[in-house]
């Protein structure tokens, strides 16, 4: 059942992921059905490939759990990822070799995102320690009223 998305109501909901094989496809699974449900269904299959790269990236390169973040913002809908790894990944990264095994993840993401970007934590008043990556996409004409 989808609805139509009232611009007035924005709304925010986080999913804590383990670091397991499978939590792109339980990030992805997850963030298809708040956006269908919230009438950003138009969104979804580049929000669902962006957040699985970003995930996927946050079980390779971390030891810990990850989080996901996906709010929405008038007509928009920002996407962050935290891990427990401050390091982080070259965000101006050039073209990747065609015979290359890695590497395209945030060139997708470069790609495909309105507009993305992305910090080191460290010594955060709460403890919290990593780096956040996220993105946001634009509802496409029509999506958002």
């Amino acid at each position: 059942m989808s609805h139509e998305p009232d611009l007035a109501d924005d709304w925010e909901y986080t999913l804590q992921v383990p670091s397991d094989p499978m939590a792109p496809c339980i990030a992805r699974r997850t963030l298809r059905t708040i956006l269908e449900e919230h009438g950003f269904l138009e969104l979804a299959d580049t929000a669902e490939l962006l957040t699985s790269e970003l995930v996927t990236n946050a079980y390779r390169y971390s030891d810990g759990p990850a989080s996901v973040r996906v709010r929405r913002d008038g007509d928009r809908v920002r996407v962050a990822v935290w891990d427990t790894n401050p390091r982080m990944p070259t965000l101006d990264a050039g073209p990747v070799a065609d015979e290359a095994e890695q590497g395209r993840g945030l060139g997708l993401v470069r790609r495909c995102a309105d507009s993305w970007g992305g910090f080191a934590l460290r010594d955060q008043p709460q403890g919290l320690v990593g780096k956040l990556i996220w993105f946001e996409l634009g509802a496409p004409t029509g999506a958002a009223g």
